[in-house]
């Protein structure tokens, strides 16, 4: 369970943060939320596709961890096991929200909230500097009570989460305009001869896409939206690398 409270000074000065535990939270999460300012890092290695936000019904960009829920086969052995960790993992165990601890998506007056559940947490005297002894223990205070470089760098990475929420949004809205999204129609078999097919997510019409007059497209590109587009079509060749996960799991 989530229990977000604003962080500040006077009620955090002893926090730490274990980075080790800082990856579990994505341990049981097949399906990621991303941003498109990341996307060109995420296709090295995970499939970008499309899927419905089961609250709205508004299509949202994710990295794919996994073929069914809870899955996720870069978490081995208690660890992550990719190049890149995702923005949605790297901000853990925090969000952006208000003063009374709920989130938010707004950028106005917004504070940097804490799941003060997270597994991550380390309740610790600042005066013992345990994070000096353990280099896995951060703090986010000092003890003169200014932000750490650790701290500093999570208030970045949200606010581009932030940021690229709101250009995702628009790239989606794009790709509604232009008609490009459509069903990612797939089967697969696994070692175990079991099938699975995907249901839920989206990818890019390449026909529709070929099919768009000069004007469409030079719109996309001056919009900056082509890249994206065809870093999903690419990253879509990453399934058959997490096919391999998933027969390596099955057959160890």
């Amino acid at each position: 369970m989530t229990r977000l409270v604003a962080v500040t000074p006077k009620q955090h000065q002893d926090i730490q943060i274990d980075k080790q535990k800082v990856e579990a939270h994505g341990a049981e999460l097949n399906l990621i939320p991303v941003v498109t300012a990341e996307f060109t890092n995420l296709a090295t290695q995970y499939p970008i596709v499309l899927t419905k936000n089961g609250d709205t019904g508004e299509f949202v960009c994710a990295a794919m961890l996994g073929f069914e829920a809870k899955e996720n086969l870069f978490w081995q052995n208690g660890q992550w096991q990719s190049i890149y960790l995702p923005l949605q993992i790297q901000r853990q165990p925090f969000f952006i929200g208000n003063s009374n601890g709920e989130a938010t998506t707004t950028n106005q007056d917004y504070v940097v909230c804490l799941d003060s559940e997270s597994p991550a947490i380390v309740n610790s005297p600042s005066t013992s500097h345990s994070g000096d002894a353990n280099p896995h223990l951060v703090r986010l205070f000092t003890d003169n009570g200014e932000e750490s470089d650790y701290f500093q760098q999570i208030k970045q990475t949200l606010a581009h989460i932030l940021q690229g929420e709101q250009h995702t949004k628009a790239f989606i809205k794009a790709l509604n305009t232009a008609q490009l999204i459509q069903p990612l129609s797939l089967e697969v078999t696994f070692a175990d001869q079991q099938s699975t097919r995907l249901n839920g997510l989206y990818t890019i019409d390449q026909q529709k896409l070929a099919a768009l007059t000069t004007e469409q497209v030079g719109k996309l590109h001056r919009d900056g939206w082509l890249a994206a587009i065809y870093t999903i079509i690419t990253s879509l060749g990453q399934i058959y690398s997490l096919i391999e996960r998933k027969n390596q799991r099955l057959t160890n």
